[in-house]
């Protein structure tokens, strides 16, 4: 038997049954989802999922493939950082989907050019008052503005008047929805500057997406922000009597969370060079699934934004899979689906398990 004797106090415990770390088993299974879709393009396909079988194109890997992985998961990504944060501390945010959708309405209408091909544009929402050519940092303070306020919202109501999260996030939901169609009556808003579309040029979304990525896994580790989150998700009023001020501290993590599907709007519009209200429809489901995936309890508590880069990877390999083996979009709705709630199951086991060994 594994059992040592080194301890507090001369008390035993077993070393097989030390946990691994949950990021260890998302990395194991994004492996070997690669490793299916791999088996499934050579015998099905006669064609390679990861590595290069052109001999006009150099390198040993298939990099066009990774890279579209990378970019389809990396808006979505930041949107997922923020929403792992609110779920730690036990709570949901489903509004981040309307929140880029109205971020990127109203970012968009400051940031759009006031000539096109020499011609006036005529469809630039603020042309009458001059704020066309605006520099880059107009349109971002902007849209980071509009997050963040939505996102203190959301905390605020959360913290201060007790209801649930999931209706306070999903009355914002709705009201930022309307906001975005309200802003320019349902027209799209287009012909940003370059210096704003340079935003989600060539694979910027994805420099950003890993820069907040390393950024919020150092925060939650090693400052007192991270630990108080934590402490929350674990045990509210645990936190609350060890003098942690629980209310300030949910609107501040949901003020960041609103914050980031600010960042997430921004590069989603200027990747698009277009605005529309539709913008980020079920983003807000997809972000969670991504934390879900990546072994955020939703109990609150666990997790870390390292998992959720897993989880992220998770969902951009399985796209691009079904994409590379021809199959309908729908399929990967039903996959997707059946991972959330494998997961959400798989979370609900592993917390039962300690409880049931003792």
């Amino acid at each position: 038997m594994a059992i040592s004797s080194h301890g507090i106090g001369g008390l035993t415990f077993d070393t097989s049954k030390r946990n691994m770390p949950q990021e260890v088993g998302v990395a194991i299974a994004l492996v070997l989802i690669v490793v299916v879709f791999e088996l499934l393009g050579r015998f099905v396909m006669n064609d390679s999922f990861l590595f290069n079988t052109r001999d006009n194109v150099d390198g040993f890997f298939n990099t066009a493939r990774l890279q579209i992985i990378i970019l389809q998961v990396s808006i979505i990504g930041i949107i997922a950082l923020g929403v792992t944060q609110v779920i730690i501390t036990g709570g949901i945010d489903l509004s981040s989907g309307s929140i880029v959708g109205a971020t990127a309405m109203i970012a968009m209408s400051f940031a759009q050019v006031g000539e096109i091909n020499g011609m006036e544009n005529t469809r630039a929402i603020f042309l009458a008052q001059g704020i066309v050519d605006m520099p880059v940092i107009l349109p971002i303070t902007v849209g980071l503005a509009c997050g963040l306020l939505a996102g203190v919202i959301n905390g605020a109501l959360v913290a201060y008047t007790r209801i649930p999260p999931f209706i306070a996030t999903l009355g914002m939901m709705v009201s930022a929805r309307g906001a975005a169609k309200w802003w320019t009556a349902g027209q799209p808003v287009s012909f940003p500057t370059e210096s704003y579309a340079a935003i989600g040029s060539g694979m910027m979304p994805v420099y950003i997406f890993a820069f907040l990525a390393i950024m919020f896994h150092l925060i939650l580790k090693y400052t007192v922000y991270g630990k108080h989150t934590y402490a929350i998700g674990s045990n509210e009023a645990a936190a609350r009597m060890s003098g942690i001020k629980v209310a300030r501290h949910k609107v501040m993590v949901y003020a960041i969370a609103g914050l980031l599907a600010g960042v997430a709007a921004l590069v989603l519009s200027a990747k698009n060079l277009t605005a529309q209200a539709g913008m980020g429809m079920m983003y807000e489901l997809d972000a969670i699934a991504m934390a879900v995936i990546g072994g955020i309890s939703l109990q609150g508590g666990r997790g870390s934004i390292i998992g959720t880069v897993l989880g992220a990877m998770i969902f951009g390999v399985i796209i691009s899979g079904f994409t590379f083996l021809r199959l309908d979009a729908y399929y990967q709705e039903m996959v997707k689906g059946a991972i959330i709630v494998g997961a959400v199951v798989l979370d609900q086991w592993r917390q039962r398990r300690p409880s049931a060994a003792q």
